[in-house]
Formats: C-alpha cells, structure tokens, sequence
C-alpha cells in the first residue's frame, strides 16, 4: 500500500441560504401567537425597533446608555475573538446605503406599513396581547398528588408508609404499577419485607379512584366492583376468564362456556361501560390549544369569496426616528457600526413580515379558490388538492406552500378549519370524476351506519356496496380507511 499527498482543485456548486432568506421562512411558518412573541423578542434585542402601542421612542438617556453598552459588549467580544468574520461586507454596505437613501422618504412615525391597522385600534393592541397570552389554565393537581393525599392517613409503619409513597410516585400515567411487586421490592432496595409491599399495595387499591395500584388490566377492572352492581358476579366471570372474547364480541362462545344467556352477557356489558381501564389518565394535563384563526374568508360585494389576513394582534413596526437622525447627524465609526447592524436587521423583520402577509394572502386565496364547493356546500363537497396545484398557481415552490398553511386556521362561515384540512388525494369514480378521499370516508361511514347489525357487510361486500355508489375502491383501500376511521370489523360489529 502506497501513501502519497498531493493538492488538487475541484469544483463544485453549493446551494447556502442566506440569514434573511431563513428569517423570512421562519416567519412564514409561524402561526399569529408565535409570530407576537417573535416580534416581543425582537423589541427587547433591538433598540431601534417601535412597536406601536407597545414600545415608543427611546430617551436621550437611554439611547446613550443603549450606545455604551453595546461599545462595552464589543469591547468584551474582541478579548475573546479577534477574527471576525464578515459576510459579504461590500453588500452590506450596499444595504445600508440604500437603508439611507429609503430614509429619506420613510415618515417620521411610520415605516413599511402598508397594512398598519388603524389610530384607533394601536393603543388596544397591549391589552389585547395581555388579555390573550394570559389566558392560561391553572395547573391541575396531579394522580401522584391526590393519592398522596389520600394515602398519608393510613395507620402504617414509617417504613411502609415510605414505600407506599415510592410506588405511588412511580405509577404509570394508566395508575398502574410499572412492573411486578417482586422486581420493584428488588428495586427499592429497602428492608421491607414482601408481605409488608403486598400489604401497601392492597392500601393503595383502596384509594380514590377506584382501580389504581392495579397490575393489570384485568385487576383494575376487578377493582372497581362493587355490591350495588345487578350483574356484578357475572361481570367478575367476563373479566377474569373472558376478556378477549368480550373484545372480539364472542358473545356465543361465551354463553356456552358460562351458562349465561347472551341476554345475561349484554347486560352485564351495558354495566362494565361504566368501569374506567385507566382510572389515572382523568388526573392527566390537557394542554387546551387557544387558536387563533390567521385568515378569514368572506364573500365581497360581487358575491365571491376572498381572503383577509388577520393582523388584529400584531403590532404596527417602524424603525426608531431618532437613530436615523444620529446617523444623518454623523457619529463616530464604532457607533455607526452599531446602529446600521440594529437598522438593518429590523428592516429585514419588517419585510419578512411584509412578506409572510403576502404569500400566506395568496396562498389562502388559491385553497378558497379550489375549494369553494366546500365553502358553499359542506365537506360533502371538498375537491381533491395538492400542495404543487397551489404552487403552480401562486408561482412559489411548493415547500413555501407546506410553511404558509403549517398551523394555520382560516375562518369560514362552516367554522375554523387548519388551512392543511382542503388539501388531500383522491379518486375517480365510475363516470370518471375526481373525489377527494374524504368525500368517501363520508360514504363509507354512511353506509356503516346504515347497515343491517344482525348482518354487518364485511369488507368484500363494502367494496360491492360503494361500487353501487360509484366509487370503486380495491378491498385493501376499503381495510386502510376502515382500519383509520376505527371501525370495528364486521365480526365486532355484529349484534346478538
């Protein structure tokens, strides 16, 4: 083997995003409450962005001390780096230029706003962002918290008493204990006894509510009997030696196992709906999502329907008259420095914001363009869209489309829909019109619905039956959605 070192040259093209052109994505893709804590962030790190209503000109003193606190963190940065690299330094020279030459024509109290709402409406603007972001549900009290509650006036050992707090922090989110007594005894590493643990652990069934500490789920239902139960010892017989037969509905096999009538089993079954299988999940956060919708659709004078950007919460920006004025005026070289990177990146914010109003209009514009059966008829009537469709049609590749509606809402007169819910496949039917995959989930549910329950269809024969309907469908489309929709299986379905 031969080692050698030589130099060579190679060519080849990258592809590198610029900062800006990742801001202005970043932007794009967030939702209305995530885009008012952006721009809160930004009005915190940049002193020469106005927020109106919420942020207003800085004073004199407090523009010098923005102006020596920043020397002072240049100062500490070149200790630490003495390279600085700079990135198209021509350009942004460029850039600032022309930032000088726009200043000319900005008006005092307003820049890039186009779309900046009303007088009346800015001096609203902080308490409807207040009253908005602080509408936060309080934290609820956790299981581990109430069955700790619970569980401290049991007359035990302290050692018990010890390792009954242990078990009762590491229930799973079910209320279960996580593996068997003898492994987590093994675990705890305590001196108590096994006995004692089974002994915590029967103190622990006994709390509220019912069904915690179990190991199972065949012990969780067990212990949520009781006496005022009708069918309780029928009930009992299911659980312990027929659960899976309850759940693949074998009603007669059961009834010939046991002796019970299928009357007797039904019965008891309309009774077990009221035992809860994860009596620990009631205790669980729900994390409750305010949306907010970012577009509205309504329809104009001429009766077509046209989009809105909703821009209720976000403040109107411009950027700082009297940091333009200390350029004008001439301020030494570090200063300068400063300023135009502060100018010029809350220039680039407003534009991405500019721009993110535009793209998501028109994106908006072409789904409702699309989709207008939908508004006007129901979902019934949704039509089968791509991303690439409405990329085609706005002129943006189709990764701006996915970012304009990614967690987005749109306000209709059906309701508020995420503007993702009018795109989706498709297919044709006998005649050879195009339906979207929901229309047929529609169907199909509807067809469930209206089928004989002595004599569910199975999935050869929903084939048949929406193929009298016009939708031809092959028998594994049929399981997919079925299977998606969670509806049981003709087997399941059947009643006795």
């Amino acid at each position: 083997m031969h080692l050698n070192f030589s130099q060579n040259m190679r060519m080849s093209q990258q592809m590198k995003l610029a900062p800006r052109m990742i801001q202005s994505m970043e932007i794009l893709q967030l939702p209305t409450i995530e885009l008012q804590e952006r721009i809160e962030q930004e009005l915190e790190e940049n002193v020469v962005l106005i927020a109106e209503g919420l942020k207003t000109e800085r004073t004199d003193t407090e523009i010098r001390q923005d102006l020596q606190q920043a020397h002072d963190d240049a100062n500490d940065k070149r200790l630490d780096q003495k390279e600085l690299i700079v990135d198209n330094e021509h350009g942004n020279d460029a850039d600032f230029e022309r930032l000088m030459e726009m200043s000319a024509d900005w008006p005092d109290d307003n820049f890039a706003a186009e779309s900046r709402p009303s007088s009346n409406r800015l001096s609203d603007d902080r308490e409807r962002y207040d009253d908005l972001m602080s509408n936060v549900e309080a934290t609820p009290q956790t299981l581990q918290d109430y069955l700790l509650e619970q569980f401290t006036f049991f007359d035990s050992s302290t050692k018990q008493l010890e390792f009954g707090k242990y078990l009762i922090l590491n229930l799973d989110e079910n209320g279960r204990l996580q593996s068997s007594l003898p492994e987590i005894v093994q675990v705890y590493g305590g001196d108590i006894s096994f006995e004692e643990a089974q002994e915590v652990v029967r103190q622990i069934q006994k709390l509220d509510p019912p069904g915690v500490g179990a190991r199972d789920l065949k012990e969780c239902l067990l212990l949520q009997l009781n006496d005022d139960m009708i069918y309780k010892d029928v009930i009992a017989t299911l659980i312990s030696e027929h659960l899976d037969d309850l759940g693949n509905n074998r009603l007669p096999l059961i009834a010939k196992k046991t002796g019970y009538t299928i009357e007797e089993i039904k019965e008891a079954m309309e009774e077990m709906r009221q035992l809860d299988p994860f009596p620990g999940r009631r205790f669980q956060a729900r994390q409750v999502q305010n949306v907010a919708p970012d577009v509205v659709v309504e329809l104009d004078e001429h009766n077509a329907w046209k989009v809105r950007v909703l821009d209720e919460y976000i403040p109107s920006l411009r950027i700082s008259k009297k940091y333009r004025e200390m350029l004008q005026n001439g301020v030494d070289a570090k200063t300068k420095e400063y300023i135009k990177k502060k100018i010029d990146s809350a220039k680039w914010l407003i534009e991405s914001i500019e721009q993110r109003y535009s793209t998501l209009r028109r994106v908006s514009q072409a789904i409702v363009d699309h989709q207008t059966a939908f508004l006007e008829h129901g979902p019934d009537h949704i039509q089968p869209l791509k991303m690439q469709q409405i990329a085609d049609q706005v002129g943006v590749h189709v990764t701006t489309v996915s970012r304009a509606v990614d967690d987005k809402w749109i306000q209709t007169q059906r309701g508020l829909f995420p503007l993702k819910r009018f795109f989706g496949g498709g297919t044709k039917t006998a005649t050879g019109e195009d339906v979207a995959w929901d229309i047929v989930r529609i169907k199909l549910q509807e067809l469930i619905d209206s089928e004989d329950k002595d004599k569910p269809y199975s999935d050869d024969e929903i084939v048949e039956e929406m193929g009298k309907l016009g939708y031809t469908l092959a028998r594994r489309t049929v399981t997919k959605y079925r299977k998606k929709m969670n509806i049981p299986t003709s087997r399941q379905r059947r009643q006795y």
